[in-house]
């Protein structure tokens, strides 16, 4: 390659990647969006359920139902809170509605998550629909020339009715508007993925203080969570040190000695000696190449996340498929923990599950990697979770992230991860 072609293909490159991530911000955006329009057709049934109790207050019977009504709508509250917690930020949810029904009805809680209801039943619904319409507009426009003569040629095409199509060249020219629908799509998805998730994000966090309150609870949990998960992991590299690696060493010395002393009078048996400390230094330095591993598995600076993880399922004992999708790299520290994590879970798997396959799946969300592993073993973990589970379940709070399991009895077992992804 040239001097004058290098920036040119620079270039390329970089439109390439602004390309992809177009691409993949738009399939975020539509996932978004699909997922919203779910949580706003509950929206819909709760806001319908509440104007009923509300039009059956007038004759009084309905103030019995006001209880159940408040109910109702913090569970669908609760759904897109935990829908955009997975999203973005966590939303920490209120405490539970008073016992009273007066003070019930005067929670400063409920009378925001009423807001909610009505803006997203509404509002969000509409996004939504507008979401999910426009890329099957685009799919619709794009594939016409391929089914344009199924149609009569008064029919006009999707979104041109008034247009007679009288071949092909006029089902291409109607193909040419799903590229303009696939370009909205893309320019306009993200920001509509944003407006429709404003109002929960505005309406059902809690007050300041009280999100500081419990903010405050949890950071001093995860703090000694962490503060454990480190004391465990020290004891566990002087337990490695002591147990193996200073024994070999001692052995060494020992060795070192005896050939020492036997060199002059006995120089085949200071030949034999020499050699079992050759092997015992190399089993010394085997064995601190292990520790090393343990601490910060060098793997990840030479090959990344992906290829770290490759190397674990390479190596599983069951037949294990990978699919990788984080752009860029996360803090050494979070990847570290994310390839923990999936090697003891395939430890488990490999020992324990009696599976036939497993799946790791890892992907960005925005400032959050999201890990999952499932396997189609026996199940049966949840309730009785060992040193293994446990270890994975305090590494990811030591981060303030998320962890759960999945075990129904028979199966499958699932354990999804969330890590906050810094830099």
């Amino acid at each position: 390659m040239t001097t004058d072609d290098a920036p040119h293909d620079r270039r390329g490159r970089s439109g390439r990647h602004y390309l992809a991530d177009r691409a993949r911000l738009s399939v975020d955006a539509l996932e978004h969006l699909v997922g919203g329009l779910g949580t706003a057709l509950l929206a819909l049934a709760g806001l319908s359920y509440v104007v009923a109790v509300g039009a059956a207050c007038l004759t009084g019977v309905g103030v019995l139902l006001v209880p159940s009504a408040l109910r109702v709508v913090r569970a669908v509250a609760d759904r897109e809170r935990a829908r955009l917690s997975r999203w973005g930020p966590e939303i920490i949810g209120p405490p539970p509605l008073p016992a009273e029904l007066r003070a019930a009805v005067r929670d400063a809680a409920a009378g925001r998550e009423l807001g909610w209801l009505v803006a997203h039943a509404t509002g969000g619904f509409a996004i939504g629909l507008l979401g999910l319409g426009l890329p099957l507009y685009a799919v619709q426009s794009l594939s016409f020339p391929l089914w344009f003569w199924l149609l009569p040629p008064e029919a006009g095409g999707p979104g041109v009715v008034f247009w007679r199509i009288d071949g092909l060249v006029d089902a291409l020219a109607v193909g040419l508007t799903g590229v303009g629908w696939l370009a909205v799509v893309v320019g306009l998805g993200p920001a509509m993925a944003r407006l429709q998730a404003w109002p929960g994000r505005r309406l059902l966090a809690p007050p300041a203080d009280t999100d500081l309150s419990l903010r405050v609870a949890e950071l001093t949990a995860t703090r000694a969570a962490a503060l454990d998960a480190h004391a465990v992991e020290l004891r566990r590299i002087e337990r490695s040190l002591h147990d193996g690696t200073q024994n070999r060493l001692v052995t060494v010395n020992v060795l070192l000695g005896a050939a020492r002393r036997a060199l002059a009078r006995d120089p085949v048996f200071a030949a034999d000696v020499l050699e079992r400390a050759q092997h015992a230094t190399e089993q010394a330095l085997a064995e601190l190449r292990t520790v090393v591993r343990g601490i910060l598995p060098p793997v990840l600076a030479d090959r990344g996340l992906a290829g770290a993880l490759g190397g674990l399922a390479a190596n599983c004992g069951v037949p294990c498929r990978v699919d990788v999708d984080v752009p860029g790299r996360c803090a050494a520290s979070i990847e570290a923990t994310a390839y923990f994590v999936v090697a003891e879970a395939l430890t488990n798997v490999t020992r324990h599950s009696g599976a036939a396959g497993a799946t790791v799946s890892v992907r960005r969300a925005g400032e959050r990697l999201l890990l999952r592993v499932e396997d189609d073993g026996h199940g049966g973990a949840e309730g009785r979770e060992g040193s293994g589970i446990t270890g994975i379940r305090r590494r990811v709070e030591a981060y303030d992230g998320y962890f759960r399991l999945t075990s129904p009895s028979g199966g499958p077992t699932t354990i999804e991860v969330e890590l906050p992804c810094g830099s």
